[in-house]
């Protein structure tokens, strides 16, 4: 929820909803590009091999998991050390 400054008739975005409005855009507009590429699945259309397919998706596998150890070691930097 954005809020105002005091003073100000500006609102003032939070990090957690710039995080939400971005977020959001971005999954969605994924999701429609990944749509897009499902497209290609017509044989009728496009010809290709089962190892392109596979070159494919290990792309985006590889980048997916890239993605989310980025989001992982954010929480896994807190840990700390002890005797």
């Amino acid at each position: 929820m954005a809020i105002l400054e005091q003073g100000s008739t500006e609102a003032v975005e939070t990090k957690a909803d710039a995080f939400k409005r971005l977020a959001t855009a971005r999954v969605n507009k994924l999701l429609d590009q990944v749509r897009l590429l499902g497209n290609l699945s017509a044989r009728g259309n496009y010809e290709f091999t089962e190892e392109q397919i596979a070159s494919i998706f290990a792309a985006i596998e590889s980048e997916l998991a890239y993605c989310q150890r980025k989001f992982n070691r954010q929480t896994e930097d807190k840990k700390s050390f002890s005797l």
